[in-house]
């Protein structure tokens, strides 16, 4: 405490800083300063942000914050004409960043008038472009104020961690803004410069982190909102399928799609929809965003899905998601037998990979489709159910596949020195299970 008021004493002494209030305004005061001044220097925008970051990742620290003039004038004016480097095409990933700080500001105050009295701004962009024809979509103009409003609201969604947040977001966005978002992946499916920014907004915003998808038990929003997800999927899916293969495919194609991977994976393991009400009622949204996704996934060769590591990452996650929570109602075992085969081989190949992530997912998800197949086929009671029937057909045309997977996963348990071997030998019993017979002639 002494040394502190030694502190204070010499900065008055210097340059009139009584306290830290006084001193803190000062340098959010430089930081709006940099972002004002500094658009063409990228940077200072990063290192500006990173400090302004720093000082409202704190509680305390942000609680001081919004207590400052210079902070309530950045949180009240936080658009382009005030903060040029929002413009600036160098600077285009700053945005997500600067929102998510200003989000984990005003977040930290309750109510929803603050809330959307600072979505203004946004707002405003939206209606513009909700009212562009849609010639002008393929603008520059429009493209750029399009993309830049999905990093923005990326940014917010990231400060979202509590349900009254996301709730403050979700309701902000549906069912007014969804159209939006549709219209322009429709529109600019071939574009991935627009379409990259809207998938990983998406992404962001189905992410169930911190339980913040959270709605009441009469709330259709969980619902709701896998539809919207399914749509803005098949739209983009459908069209992306049928664009020829650019000079650099990772961009043009490949990028998108394992975006729209991870969204889906993230929106039907995020425990916030009952995926029973869409069969019960005839909603075709769930099986479509299957369909689209295995079409999609279908369309890459595996050698190209072991060759980038993001790709390899998001197919892996998803095809875990299906075969655990979705074997019984996805496409996946109404395939052909080739096709089948080839997805289920995919999984061994992942299984052989020096990704321990990847092959933790693998196992996890031959663990789930051998586990069906003894419940519902090798042990099962009650008839089977068309699923267990496709399965049992696709094994009949290939009854060495199970046994080849168990074979492989014993090779790499033994011989090699994986760092996930609780993880791989968890299929062990089940694959043996389904080949008893083989197993008890061994």
């Amino acid at each position: 405490m002494h040394a502190s008021k030694q502190l204070y004493a010499r900065l008055s002494e210097l340059l009139g800083l009584t306290d830290h209030l006084v001193l803190l305004n000062v340098i959010v005061g430089k930081i709006a300063t940099n972002l004002k001044c500094y658009a063409e220097c990228e940077d200072v925008i990063d290192h500006t942000l990173s400090l302004f970051q720093e000082l409202a990742s704190g509680y305390m620290t942000g609680k001081l914050l919004l207590k400052l003039e210079s902070t309530k004038f950045i949180i009240a004016n936080h658009s382009r004409e005030n903060f040029p480097f929002l413009e600036e095409y160098r600077c285009v990933r700053s945005r997500t960043n600067f929102y998510y700080i200003l989000g984990c500001l005003v977040f930290m105050e309750d109510g929803p008038v603050k809330f959307r009295s600072f979505m203004e701004p946004l707002l405003q962009v939206a209606v513009n472009l909700e009212a562009s024809a849609d010639a002008a979509f393929r603008t520059d103009v429009v493209k750029y104020a399009f993309t830049g409003l999905m990093r923005d609201l990326r940014g917010i969604a990231m400060a979202t961690n509590s349900r009254r947040t996301y709730g403050l977001l979700f309701d902000w966005l549906y069912p007014s803004r969804m159209p939006l978002l549709l219209r322009a992946i429709s529109l600019l499916t071939d574009e991935p410069e627009v379409t990259t920014p809207l998938l990983k907004f998406m992404s962001e915003f189905v992410l169930n982190k911190a339980q913040r998808l959270t709605f009441d038990s009469s709330s259709p929003n969980g619902i709701l909102l896998f539809r919207e997800i399914s749509k803005l999927i098949v739209a983009y899916g459908s069209r992306i399928l049928l664009l020829p293969n650019g000079t650099n495919i990772y961009r043009s194609k490949y990028k998108g799609i394992w975006i729209s991977l991870t969204v889906l994976s993230r929106a039907l393991c995020g425990n916030y929809v009952n995926f029973g009400v869409f069969e019960l009622y005839g909603d075709r949204a769930l099986a479509d965003a299957l369909d689209i996704s295995l079409k999609m996934t279908l369309s890459i060769p595996l050698s190209d899905i072991l060759t980038f590591k993001k790709l390899s990452k998001a197919y892996y996650g998803y095809m875990e998601v299906l075969f655990n929570n979705h074997i019984t109602i996805n496409s996946v075992l109404n395939l052909d037998t080739s096709t089948f085969v080839h997805i289920v081989t995919s999984l061994e190949s992942g299984l052989k990979g020096l990704d321990t992530g990847i092959s933790t997912q693998c196992a996890s998800a031959i663990d789930s489709l051998a586990a069906f197949y003894f419940n519902n086929i090798t042990a099962g009671d009650n008839p089977p159910s068309p699923a267990a029937l496709n399965l049992a057909r696709h094994i009949g045309e290939l009854p060495s596949l199970f046994p080849q997977i168990l074979k492989s996963l014993f090779e790499i348990i033994i011989f090699e020195d994986a760092g996930n071997q609780w993880s791989l030998s968890r299929p062990i019993l089940s694959l043996i299970m389904i080949s008893e017979q083989r197993c008890l002639v061994i």
